[in-house]
């Protein structure tokens, strides 16, 4: 069973993404009418923000809690979009039926890239286009995160298994939408991360975040979350780009898949 998205208080984390949200529905180039479907749209950014321009906007996610905060949003906001449960495997929409298909940081996660590509590039209309986010594996965030990921993986005695998907490299994007028809395109991005403290912002990870959530959760139960939560303050503290309070930068790549 994958993780649950709804634990914890994800919408910490969707706030302080909202200006990647803004990012990919800029470069999507979305005009009222078009048809968009956003795949892992959490608590609704970029979902809500296509139809604002009116566009007719489907939010996909599997956990049920965030479709709910993201109905509510819509509801708060007076703007019509639609959400259902789904994921990147399953998309609940029909073939072709998408002109623009989006992902905030969402289809990264999917357990099956090739079967997420092959289920966006299925929903999307002939002349329509894929566009999405993916972290760059690099910079103090990511340091930390893998720290976490290291340690629980060790403490269920799971041996390390093969890299992640390259989300964000463009020969692999080619290999993963090529057979679909699709050309892609990678552009750089980034987005600073503060906090008042290194301190403050890992503990708001740890409250809120749902990895962090279920991790600490696990790592708590085998009493190894004080001294993993250090190794991963030390590395934030290093990276730190305010002596005054906390500000990592971190890096992302926007794909934009468009048909041959």
């Amino acid at each position: 069973m994958g993780l649950d998205w709804g634990i914890g208080r994800y919408e910490t984390t969707a706030e302080e993404l909202n200006p990647v949200a803004a990012v990919v529905v800029e470069r999507a180039g979305i005009t009222s009418g078009d048809r968009v479907v956003d795949v892992g749209c959490g608590t609704g950014n970029a979902a809500l923000l296509a139809a604002r321009l009116g566009a007719q906007t489907t939010g996909v996610d599997p956990a049920t809690r965030l479709l709910d905060v993201a109905r509510a949003r819509a509801a708060e906001t007076g703007v019509a979009a639609t959400f259902v449960q789904g994921d990147a495997a399953s998309i609940p929409v029909a073939t072709a039926s998408a002109d623009v298909v989006l992902s905030v940081f969402a289809v990264i996660f999917a357990p099956d890239p090739v079967g997420a590509a092959a289920e966006m590039a299925r929903v999307t209309a002939p002349r329509g286009r894929i566009v999405f986010t993916a972290w760059i594996p690099e910079g103090g965030i990511q340091d930390c995160v893998g720290i976490f990921q290291k340690a629980v993986a060790e403490a269920i005695g799971r041996p390390a298994g093969p890299p992640p998907f390259a989300w964000h490299e463009q020969k692999a994007l080619a290999s993963l939408f090529g057979p679909h028809g699709f050309s892609v395109e990678v552009e750089r991005g980034e987005i600073a991360i503060t906090a008042s403290s290194a301190r403050e912002y890992l503990e708001i990870q740890g409250r809120d975040h749902p990895m962090s959530v279920a991790g600490r959760a696990l790592l708590d139960s085998r009493g190894m979350a004080a001294v993993v939560g250090e190794r991963a303050l030390g590395v934030l503290e290093a990276a730190n780009e305010d002596p005054g309070a906390f500000r990592v930068t971190s890096r992302y790549v926007v794909a934009t898949a468009k048909r041959a």
